[in-house]
């Protein structure tokens, strides 16, 4: 059976470590894991040609390697890894800073996926730490990456991870909380759907309609929240109820000019609701040109 309630430190991937730096990030359960959406994503999925890369943005490249790792040292504490690869169009020297691990990386003619931000000056392209997979893997390019909102010592492979372990416990098993009708009316997707496709989307058409199910429900959480605090309020609390005997039509006949039909139909309700003993809550507001001075003139109530 699902439980919501179970501690992170139980999901695959985490361990008690873990467990600490996701609660600093407010993830103590399942559910704040589930519910622990990215802040934006990174469209990994469209193939450029080297020979069409601008200088300056983030792009994905298929190229085969055609040179071995080559390390050169800048300074003390400061080496660079450089590789040189190639697509059908042009070559790309693909650069790294103190990642001694990728010189077994790479081997020459295989061709991998490389995304990151490009520099292209003076007819050189080259790629500057990039994320990096054998071109028939498909873990961290060639599809739509979530980026969350991290804290130290938790990298974004890491929490994607983890979070991917989570969507893998309640895929297709959590509780549906609007009624059908109401999903059909608005053409909403259902929550498993929408829970799976926010962190992981195929593409951004089924981002969209997760965003707008959860959208959706959010605001409707509000809006029924707001009404049950005004229901109770109004049950519960009780507002003074003024004499009856007192007219406001005495105050209105000494006023020095004549209301509009609208403004004593208004008056008419505020003297009703203030001989009740229901509170009024009501904001009067509106420009009202005075015959004496023409000023702006506004009720509160």
């Amino acid at each position: 059976m699902l439980d919501l309630n179970q501690e992170v430190k139980y999901i695959k991937g985490v361990g008690p470590n873990r467990a600490v730096l996701l609660n600093n990030l407010g993830i103590y359960t399942l559910e704040d894991l589930i519910t622990y959406y990215p802040r934006e994503y990174e469209d990994r999925s469209d193939v450029k040609e080297i020979a069409s890369l601008i200088d300056g943005e983030e792009a994905l490249i298929e190229a085969v390697a055609v040179s071995k790792i080559s390390e050169v040292r800048m300074r003390k504490n400061l080496t660079l890894y450089k590789l040189i690869v190639r697509d059908e169009t042009a070559l790309c020297q693909i650069t790294w800073f103190n990642q001694s691990y990728l010189k077994t990386k790479f081997i020459i003619g295989k061709k991998y996926k490389f995304f990151g931000r490009v520099s292209n000056k003076y007819g050189k392209i080259d790629i500057a730490s990039p994320t990096f997979e054998e071109i028939d893997k498909n873990k961290n390019t060639g599809k739509i990456v979530p980026i969350y909102p991290l804290t130290y010592n938790l990298s974004q492979n890491v929490i994607r991870t983890i979070v991917e372990n989570g969507i893998n416990l309640v895929e297709n098993e959590l509780e549906e909380t609007m009624p059908s009708y109401m999903l059909e009316q608005n053409n909403l997707c259902d929550i498993n759907y929408a829970v799976k496709q926010i962190h992981f989307p195929e593409d951004f058409t089924s981002l969209n309609k997760a965003k707008k199910r959860l959208v959706f429900e959010e605001l409707l959480e509000v809006q029924l929240g707001l009404l049950s605090l005004k229901n109770r309020y109004l049950k519960e609390e009780k507002g003074i109820a003024l004499n009856k005997d007192v007219l406001i039509s005495d105050i209105i006949y000494k006023l020095p000019f004549k209301l509009t039909k609208a403004q004593l139909k208004v008056l008419e309700e505020i003297d009703n609701d203030l001989e009740s003993d229901k509170i009024m809550n009501r904001l009067l507001q509106g420009d009202v040109g005075s015959r004496q001075n023409n000023s702006c003139n506004m009720w509160r109530i």
